[in-house]
């Protein structure tokens, strides 16, 4: 079913508040950049327009938008700046939490209108069960936004008091993500990246911290899901995707709109025309746009399709988890290409700090860095088309 225009644009009013920080993210850029961290003053504005709120239970004084509205206010954001939108993509996910949360425990880490909450993976990190909670040991890593965050999730492989591994039915070994308060930490500063350098993902670190039962979750979303409306029956990891997939198309759509201003103007050194008369530019600029559009056409398309089942009160399967993965992923590599054809094609004027298609160029080769950005993921899409063994686990 071929879902209309206005079911792929998302909600206006949402995206109105996107697009009215749009103008305050892009004067922050640089100093994004230079500090590695979102300012004060930018941050004030993000709660204001409640843009850390997106994806957070109407329970919990969230907007509860829906992924088709996370999409444009992603993009919309990253065509300024790829880190202040990748902090936002991040932060929506985490806040999803709310939804597995008992009701009070939600209310106290989400009260305060000014809450975000950041995670990242850890290696070498456990949680051993005691009374009443866990203790809690390891060290964390890529929490983006964690700076400026007021809560963090430590995801722990959990074990019991004896120390051996607590596991499930199906003999795997549980895991659960442990919140704490952003203060209980100790920081290190290891966020000197080639892009994204404004996430701040840093490394956090705790020893022997309790922590209790009831702020523990499982990223296994259906085990504990108390919010019943249709964002949380499809889980984080599906927005995850398709927040940074509309992060990579945002980075790209304004390499090439800067792409654009630059080859009007740029008469190429031997040349005796801009850039814009020559036909490989032309060329190159159109299949571009093309990949882009069609890239982005197919993850809005596949989600608003998804979308309707999960309004009409189904779970989401793995068919369509799976579409979506194929779907986030290609356009994430479709938006590097476009940024790579930018790029290359500016030629001299593009390599300078500051530019704005060399720091476009860096964020998007950091994003396909990332976990979204894995190509493993089509082996994943192929394997379960084929009734292959394949791993779901970030699908």
């Amino acid at each position: 079913m071929i879902a209309t225009s206005a079911e792929l644009a998302g909600d206006p009013a949402v995206i109105a508040r996107a697009k009215a920080v749009q103008p305050l993210v892009a004067a922050a850029a640089n100093e994004i950049e230079q500090t590695r961290r979102l300012p004060p003053a930018l941050l004030d504005q993000l709660h204001d327009h409640r843009l850390f709120r997106l994806l957070l239970p109407r329970s919990s004084q969230g907007i509860e938008t829906d992924p088709l509205t996370f999409f444009h206010v992603m993009e919309t954001i990253a065509q300024v700046d790829a880190s202040t939108a990748w902090c936002l993509s991040q932060a929506g996910g985490c806040a999803m939490a709310a939804a597995y949360l008992d009701l009070p425990v939600a209310h106290a880490v989400f009260g305060d209108p000014r809450a975000v909450l950041a995670w990242g993976p850890g290696p070498r990190v456990k949680a051993v069960e005691c009374a009443g909670g866990y203790r809690v040991t390891g060290v964390w890593s890529f929490a983006s936004g964690g700076r400026h965050a007021t809560w963090l999730g430590a995801h722990c492989p959990v074990y019991a008091a004896d120390g051996s591994p607590k596991c499930d039915a199906n003999g795997a070994q549980i895991e659960r993500t442990m919140l704490v308060r952003t203060e209980d930490v100790e920081w290190t500063d290891i966020w000197n990246t080639v892009g994204l350098r404004g996430t701040a993902s840093d490394q956090f670190t705790l020893n022997d911290f309790f922590v209790r039962a009831d702020h523990s979750i499982t990223r296994e979303f259906e085990r504990e899901r108390r919010e019943a409306g249709p964002l949380y029956r499809m889980g984080s990891g599906t927005c995850y995707q398709v927040g940074f997939a509309g992060v990579a198309c945002g980075i790209a759509r304004g390499a090439l709109d800067n792409f654009v201003d630059v080859a009007r103007n740029k008469v190429p050194r031997g040349a005796k025309s801009p850039l814009r008369d020559n036909a490989v530019v032309q060329s190159g600029l159109a299949l571009a746009e093309v990949h882009l559009r069609a890239a982005r056409g197919f993850v809005l398309q596949s989600m608003a399709d998804i979308w309707k089942d999960l309004v009409a009160g189904n779970d989401i399967t793995v068919e369509q988890r799976i579409t979506i993965r194929m779907a986030a992923t290609h356009a994430i590599h479709k938006a590097r290409e476009a940024v790579d054809f930018a790029y290359n094609a500016a030629g001299a004027t593009a390599i300078f700090d500051g530019h704005p298609l060399e720091r476009r160029f860096r964020d998007i080769h950091t994003v396909t860095q990332q976990l979204q950005g894995r190509l493993s993921h089509f082996e994943t899409v192929g394997a379960w088309m084929m009734g292959a063994d394949c791993d779901l686990t970030f699908v």
